[in-house]
């Protein structure tokens, strides 16, 4: 099992319906970082695949459209996370004593997903500001961020960070909502383990090939 916090009367019908816009709006949070992970890895194949792409989302306006939506559901899904994050250090020191005493998995997995959400925030939104005030995205203008040094480092944290909490939010969506029975939980968390690595792998290979690309 694992455990989620709460502040006490805070359960009832609008609970049910936060947590259920909580789902989709991570559901779609975690479509989209796949997507984009794909889309920008298209850099490996040749950068001009990777303008082709860009070009395309700027002439449809889904850049200069979406971006900001995305960054809104960003925003959006962490207040309606925070709702069962303990903040103050009293809250903090339970969760931290029950995860040692339950020696559950998924509780643990809670709990390393609370860590990474507070960083992915505050990082996700330096990353999703620097991107969005520099349009248009290119190959050359990424490679160039990349090899400034302080990118590769910050990319090199945000990377696993996003992914192990797309990962894990994948997981736990599939469990607490039924998507996943409980005979086939450890057949589905060994699959997720697989695709949160392969994304992590695509997102180093990405980022090796923005260092050596040529920006002159």
């Amino acid at each position: 099992m694992s455990i989620s916090y709460a502040p006490a009367g805070k359960s009832g019908k609008w609970d049910g319906v936060l947590d259920w816009l909580q789902m989709l709006s991570g559901a779609s949070l975690i479509l989209f970082m796949w997507c984009h992970m794909l889309l920008v890895s298209s850099v490996v194949i040749s950068p001009r695949l990777m303008n082709a792409l860009a070009e395309f989302f700027e002439a449809t306006y889904m850049a200069q459209v979406g971006g900001p939506l995305i960054f809104l559901a960003f925003l959006f899904h962490f207040v309606l996370a925070a709702r069962k994050i303990p903040f103050r250090a009293e809250g903090q020191k339970t969760i931290w004593q029950h995860a040692r005493m339950l020696h559950h998995g998924d509780t643990w997995l809670w709990v390393v997903q609370i860590v990474s959400a507070m960083l992915i925030l505050v990082m996700g939104s330096i990353h999703m500001w620097v991107v969005l005030t520099d349009l248009p995205i290119t190959a050359v203008k990424s490679a160039a961020r990349v090899q400034s040094g302080f990118w590769a480092v910050f990319y090199l944290f945000l990377l696993p960070l996003a992914e192990l909490h797309v990962g894990i939010g994948f997981y736990r969506i599939g469990i607490k909502w039924g998507f996943v029975k409980d005979r086939e939980r450890g057949k589905f968390k060994r699959g997720e383990n697989v695709l949160t690595l392969m994304f992590i792998a695509i997102g180093l290979i990405t980022l090796i090939r923005f260092l050596f690309l040529s920006i002159n």
